[in-house]
């Protein structure tokens, strides 16, 4: 078991995440010793979506107007379809995830939250897989997609669906436990 212990994770959603998508890896990364914040546009409550219809509410820990990179180990994006193409057209949002990049720091994003790394235009050359249905969007932002389970390139860990978060999270928890790809947080 890792030891996550002083690491600290944001995971930024909006309202209509994938659910599992956000629950599973916050679990997964809890379990191992990290602290994660739910960051979001607005304090208060997120509502995710799950089996097709809007499901559990979420408290929103931080907003993308309290927070910074400094603050952060390591950045995670759920999925759903609605929440990242919602953030991606948040300059505010788009500005938090490329700060990641910027400052060489583990970002994980799953499903369709790869959105947000085109949007960021943080995709050029790297390894990465998403759901299917957004592969021309990724490959068009630079990407090398690949139909994978989990895919890891110099700090970006990405999969496809629900179906694949214990590799997803088995993965995430080793990266940000290794810590290769990030500087100290201030």
């Amino acid at each position: 078991m890792e030891n996550l212990n002083k690491k600290t994770v944001a995971i930024l959603a909006t309202n209509g995440f994938e659910e599992s998508e956000l629950k599973s890896p916050k679990e997964a990364l809890e379990k191992a010793g990290a602290q994660v914040h739910i960051v979001s546009e607005k304090s208060g409550k997120i509502k995710s979506w799950t089996d097709g219809n809007w499901g559990s509410d979420f408290k929103v820990d931080k907003t993308l107007d309290d927070v910074s990179q400094k603050d952060y180990n390591a950045l995670m994006l759920p999925g759903g379809v609605i929440n990242p193409d919602t953030l991606r057209q948040n300059p505010k949002a788009v500005a938090f995830v490329k700060s990641f990049f910027e400052n060489h720091k583990l970002v994980g994003a799953i499903c369709h939250g790869p959105w947000l790394l085109a949007e960021a235009d943080v995709l050029k050359d790297r390894k990465m897989t998403s759901y299917g249905s957004i592969k021309t969007d990724m490959i068009n932002a630079g990407a090398k997609w690949v139909d994978e389970e989990v895919v890891v390139d110099e700090g970006l860990v990405t999969s496809r669906s629900p179906k694949d978060l214990p590799a997803f999270n088995a993965k995430l928890v080793e990266e940000v436990y290794e810590g290769k790809h990030e500087d100290q947080v201030a």
